[in-house]
């Protein structure tokens, strides 16, 4: 694919890719889906990633969002849903685009920075949480929020997740919390603060060929207050159990009101998706790269596409919106160790292979 100088204004393409002096800027824009992905748009984006590596007139790339809703939603999952209805292959070929170029994201040889302004979920973290210069503002939200619908977090957020403080990734991946710019800081899942009004002077800088560091540094403001990191004592001690059963034994055992709400909230996810999620963070914690785990996940998100939980939670979060999943099983009893071993075994037809 050529990379060209696009006109911003042209609402027809999903993806605008243009140069403005050195840098290179990638607008999501698809303002009214929040921005949500596509193969095709990921295609867009690799491509575009690729022609700029070898391009000495550009210095940094820039990813933002169109709208003044967020950055990226995450993955088109309607589509996914109806892919999956029909056997996957689909969303099989969505995440072996998807996952090579979250990896890409992390080991990109260039600056490459990403505005997390506003909703920045899923596939949307998959884009800027491996990125080089992670920007959040007050108006942003980030989630992995997949156990809402019947998923695992993927885009190599089990290892963001795995690798937060203490036991703060189990609790956000569980329970699919959305995490304000301080939590993210906190987390790892930013770096810097900078006022979104700040953001116009931010891109003007970066045109300009400032150094992408030192333009954030002097934008950036101290990180705000994060509700997470003022909860590390009960998240820490249940969600350092070894099962999801014993996890809510212990939230419920707090009597905290901020635990009882957790429960709650993990008695609405798809019981062999907790399991599964808990397993794959355990063992994102032991794997050495985000290859590593990107490969697993890869892994799990193929056994997913074939398991009666994924549509099912998209239909009652997205199609139908009654918000009353039926899971099955539809409790935890019901998932054996067995079940949980096999979504990390290797697709019928083959895994990713990231990490050689």
């Amino acid at each position: 694919m050529t990379v060209h100088t696009q006109d911003p204004q042209d609402t027809q393409r999903d993806v605008l890719v243009e140069r403005t002096g050195p840098l290179g800027r990638i607008t999501l824009n698809r303002p009214r889906a929040l921005n949500s992905l596509t193969h095709a748009m990921l295609e867009t984006v690799r491509a575009a990633l690729d022609a700029w590596a070898a391009d000495e007139a550009v210095t940094a790339v820039l990813l933002t969002g169109a709208g003044e809703r967020g950055l990226c939603a995450g993955a088109d999952i309607r589509a996914i849903h109806d892919d999956a209805k029909r056997g996957g292959a689909g969303g099989r070929a969505f995440f072996r685009v998807e996952y090579p170029l979250n990896e890409l994201i992390s080991r990109y040889p260039k600056p490459y920075v990403a505005l997390m302004d506003g909703i920045t979920m899923g596939g949307g973290v998959g884009l800027s949480g491996h990125a080089g210069v992670r920007v959040v503002t007050e108006r942003s939200a980030v989630a992995m929020p997949e156990t809402r619908i019947g998923l695992v977090p993927d885009v190599g957020g089990s290892r963001l997740l795995a690798l937060a403080p203490g036991e703060l990734g189990t609790h956000v991946a569980l329970t699919a919390a959305t995490m304000t710019a301080g939590d993210a800081l906190h987390c790892g899942f930013a770096d810097h603060f900078v006022p979104s009004a700040a953001l116009p002077a931010l891109t003007d800088r970066l045109a300009a060929g400032d150094d992408p560091a030192k333009a954030v540094a002097e934008l950036a403001a101290p990180a705000p207050h994060s509700a997470l990191a003022e909860q590390h004592g009960w998240i820490d001690h249940c969600y350092a159990a070894d099962s999801v059963e014993e996890v809510l034994d212990r939230l419920r055992a707090t009597g905290l009101p901020a635990a009882l709400d957790a429960v709650e909230q993990l008695r609405a996810k798809s019981p062999t998706m907790l399991k599964v999620t808990l397993a794959a963070l355990r063992r994102a914690r032991a794997l050495p790269s985000l290859a590593a785990t990107l490969d697993q996940e890869y892994r799990i998100s193929c056994a997913a596409l074939a398991h009666h939980d994924l549509v099912e939670g998209i239909r009652a979060q997205v199609v139908d919106k009654d918000r009353d999943p039926r899971w099955s099983p539809a409790t935890l009893a019901g998932v054996s160790a067995a079940d949980v071993a096999r979504f990390f075994e290797p697709p019928a037809d083959g895994d990713l292979g990231l990490a050689r």
